[in-house]
């Protein structure tokens, strides 16, 4: 069964807990709201995307570099500004739980202003682009003030490194203090009944290095999405827009089934790393020969399996981690990532009329979804186009083949399973929904018509 996480299910029982009143009310799937008809929100058939539920704050430029706070690390500037350690401020050891080695590292941090976000949040998830040479890696954390003006402790949303010879990529589990909780890639207030919200935030950034060796990550991008959508089993229906189709590649996670099992059972839960391998590569991009040199030569599309062990979290054990696929995308040169939501599917077709495709995550019963012939509690695709018709054109990696990976799925299913945040599972058990989480990837220099997509969505 494809899935992009357990850690998923682990989130949707924890919702579901918290959701346990409004699941006595709600309407079952089997009585979902028919086109047209009122929807749980209030929200009628063509509505324009609600506003206020999303917000972006991302720190890219020079100037960006040169506000907040520095302990160490410096700005440079060029034609993608960038953080780097340029005087450690300290010393430290970190023993990894993954190798069991306990090694010294110098460091130096960044701590950005604090950004008050436009929407009160019940949800934030970081984006970083970076690049880490060998001896070398990065932290990054949240802090954040709530609505009834107590603040948060230091969260550890990443230990990060592009590659996997110093530290191993990790996300930190057991991080909460009674009001929010980090789960995996997501900080998450745990009662979202109550009111409290998270109102403002900084991110740090730590930088790490082997001793003396006067090395440095380079770190072009920080930030993260806020968001507050509303709990909802179904959305208003969107009216189509004009029809486009990208030309995307196509790859099968299931090509790779039992292939490096030590990276997440190998490729049946692969469906992540194998949407960020399609889009890397529709942008130009692609591993070397030397960089897969360690793959098995009798392996087919040998770079869905370095995606796989590049994106994988030795911590959540899996390649499913939201920021680290975002990270890996963006290890490419000149190539941007972030993890963000989208509003509505209007949205998602204005990116892909100005080219840009996307990797949406959504969960689904096999029913729900006509033509999948699977059902997931968790699984990434790649949005490459609509029809004429609206329907949703999508490279499915969880397809027998790579010839058999685009798929036509109608629009109404499609972007309900996508953007809803409450769903019944096969047992009748009110789980969660992503609520529009999707990777978007672009170049620095992006065309024009892209460059406004991104804008309006308040990534650039």
């Amino acid at each position: 069964m494809p899935s992009s996480t357990p850690r998923r299910t682990v989130l949707a029982a924890a919702l579901a807990a918290a959701a346990g009143t409004a699941a006595a009310t709600a309407v079952p799937a089997s009585a979902a709201v028919p086109d047209g008809a009122a929807a749980p929100d209030g929200a009628a058939r063509g509505h324009a995307p609600a506003p206020g539920i999303v917000d972006n704050r991302f720190w890219s430029s020079y100037t960006d570099w040169r506000c907040g706070s520095a302990a160490g690390t410096k700005a440079v500037a060029g034609h993608r500004p960038g953080l780097v350690l340029a005087t450690p401020a300290g010393r430290t050891e970190y023993a990894d739980p993954h190798t069991g080695r306990t090694s010294a590292w110098e460091y130096a941090s960044w701590t950005s202003p604090a950004h008050t976000s436009t929407v009160p949040a019940t949800e934030v998830i970081a984006s970083w682009n970076a690049h880490t040479p060998p001896g070398t890696w990065l932290q990054v954390e949240l802090s954040g003030t709530y609505s009834d003006a107590t603040a948060t402790p230091w969260y550890v949303l990443g230990r990060w490194a592009s590659g996997d010879g110093d530290i191993r990529r990790t996300s930190v589990d057991d991080q909460t203090d009674g009001k929010s909780t980090v789960w995996t890639d997501t900080f998450a207030i745990d009662d979202t009944a109550s009111g409290l919200r998270l109102l403002s935030y900084r991110l740090r950034l730590t930088l790490y290095r082997t001793p003396g060796s006067g090395l440095t990550p380079t770190v072009w991008r920080l930030g993260a999405m806020a968001s507050d959508v509303p709990d909802r089993f179904t959305v208003p229906a969107s009216e189509p827009g004009p029809a486009h189709e990208l030309t995307v590649p196509r790859y099968s996670q299931n090509t790779h089934v039992g292939q490096y099992p030590e990276y997440d059972n190998g490729g049946e839960a692969w469906c992540s790393p194998t949407s960020s391998q399609m889009i890397v590569e529709y942008w130009g991009r692609r591993p070397s020969a030397e960089q897969l040199a360690w793959v098995n030569p009798d392996f087919a599309d040998p770079q869905v399996c370095h995606a796989a062990r590049f994106t994988y979290d030795h911590q959540y054990e899996g390649c499913g981690n939201w920021p680290f696929n975002a990270a890996y995308a963006a290890t490419y040169p000149d190539m941007n990532a972030v993890v963000t939501r989208l509003r509505s599917l209007t949205e998602l077709e204005g990116l892909v009329r100005a080219g840009i495709p996307a990797i949406t995550s959504q969960s689904f019963r096999e029913e729900e979804l006509t033509g999948a012939g699977y059902g997931t509690s968790g699984h990434l695709m790649t949005v490459i186009g609509f029809t004429a018709d609206g329907d949703v054109i999508a490279n499915d990696p969880a397809s027998p083949d790579n010839a058999a990976v685009r798929r036509i799925y109608r629009r109404r299913e499609w972007e309900n399973i996508w953007l809803r945040t409450k769903r019944y599972d096969a047992n009748g058990k009110v789980r969660s929904g992503t609520g529009g989480v999707c990777y978007i990837y672009w170049p620095a220099e992006p065309a024009s018509s892209q460059h406004r997509a991104l804008r309006t969505l308040g990534l650039l």
